[in-house]
């Protein structure tokens, strides 16, 4: 399932990023005279309530969300990795500090926080970025946080330390390559989550707003005629899952090939 899962996410990621060089049909022409019309030659994924082809739209709106969940699970993970490393190596009542910190952000459901954020500011693809890595970073930094607890306990930590060994040199030389793992596997969980964070604003309507389009404004645009035209919704809805499972499954993999140095070591 883990090279499955590499190379449709590989497939997905070319068609999204690279076919829309060559499918020139526009995301954005309205057609009156194909409206709902079903998947067939013409239009491979049918077309919308405006005669707007589905494919297309799909090709345009995957970019936005991806950018968006790529893009904020990397800025959430490098925050929670930071914060998190800081509790763990300096202790005391640094780490007392953050744990108030994450708790104070974790007594606060992420979805409803989002949901707070977005109803006062005007949503955008930077917007949108901004508020998902502000609200996504705290599993990040208590997983580090954990991790850096152990790390710090080392006996060769230790030494460093008494031996006057720079903070910044004992973080970068050794506990970079041993949170590795740890950090990737997190990594791949925060870009799915990110990815159906932003489908989800966007199908309420708190999200990506119209010109502009993303996999949950596609699914928002097709509710509305789900008992005629299955396929406005299908299609975006499809891509989301596929995108989801192959990161997930990529996550097991990585955890399981950690798991196994681990009980090795």
């Amino acid at each position: 399932m883990f090279k499955v899962a590499i190379y449709l996410l590989i497939f997905i990621f070319i068609a999204i990023f690279i076919l829309p060089f060559f499918y020139t049909v526009s995301a954005f022409d309205l057609n009156p005279k194909e409206i709902l019309a079903a998947p067939s030659f013409s239009h491979l994924f049918g077309t919308d309530r405006l005669g707007r082809d589905v494919l297309a739209r799909v090709l345009i709106g995957g970019q936005t969300s991806l950018i968006i969940g790529i893009l904020s699970a990397t800025i959430a993970s490098f925050i929670g990795l930071l914060i998190g490393i800081t509790a763990g190596y300096f202790k005391g009542k640094v780490d007392k500090s953050i744990v108030i910190l994450i708790d104070l952000f974790l007594t606060f459901p992420t979805f409803f926080l989002l949901l707070a954020l977005v109803s006062y500011i005007q949503a955008s693809t930077i917007i949108l970025i901004i508020v998902i890595s502000i609200t996504g970073w705290m599993s990040m930094a208590r997983l580090i946080r954990s991790e850096s607890f152990a790390i710090s306990n080392k006996p060769f930590i230790k030494i460093q330390k008494l031996a006057n060994v720079s903070n910044t040199k004992i973080i970068f030389k050794y506990f970079a390559p041993l949170l590795a793992p740890i950090f990737l596997i997190s990594f791949t969980f925060l870009v799915g989550g990110s990815i159906l964070s932003e489908s989800a604003l966007s199908f309420l309507g708190l999200g990506i707003n119209p010109p502009d389009m993303s996999w949950g404004t596609l699914l928002s645009d097709g509710k509305a005629v789900i008992d005629i035209a299955w396929w406005v919704s299908f299609f975006p809805g499809l891509f989301i899952f596929l995108v989801t499972f192959c990161l997930i499954q990529i996550s097991d993999y990585l955890q399981k090939i950690a798991n196994t140095k681990e009980v090795i070591n």
